[in-house]
């Protein structure tokens, strides 16, 4: 009787083990390097800011002199498109995805330099 139950016992953490490392490993980050046309300080404000409220976005920064932002963000929540669409949404081109002209319009005339395709 002591046996089983101990096999039991034993049935359950390992049961409890192999599922916190499986979980453990689903639940990771990735990174993202998206070139945009921001110019400024006032550009990385506003990138980073908008990325803030990405539903999987865990950080972003943007390297004003590369143009580049790098995004730390959780996979299994968001994907690179919708990431690319944020940006692009804000005002900013994202790599290949051409930025919002509305959003566009609304940036101050500093965000708008190297921006006068738009």
């Amino acid at each position: 009787m002591k046996t089983k139950i101990q096999k039991s016992i034993f049935i359950v953490a390992l049961f409890t083990l192999i599922t916190s490392a499986i979980n453990a490993q689903t639940a990771t980050v990735a990174e993202l390097k998206v070139k945009t046309s921001a110019v400024c300080e006032t550009c990385k404000e506003t990138i980073e800011k908008a990325l803030a409220f990405e539903k999987g976005v865990k950080k972003s920064d943007l390297d004003v002199a590369s143009k580049i932002v790098t995004v730390t963000y959780n996979p299994q929540k968001t994907t690179p498109e919708k990431i690319r669409l944020a940006i692009a949404n804000t005002g900013y081109d994202a790599d290949d995805v051409k930025a919002n002209s509305k959003s566009f319009k609304k940036l101050l005339d500093c965000c708008k330099k190297d921006n006068a395709a738009h």
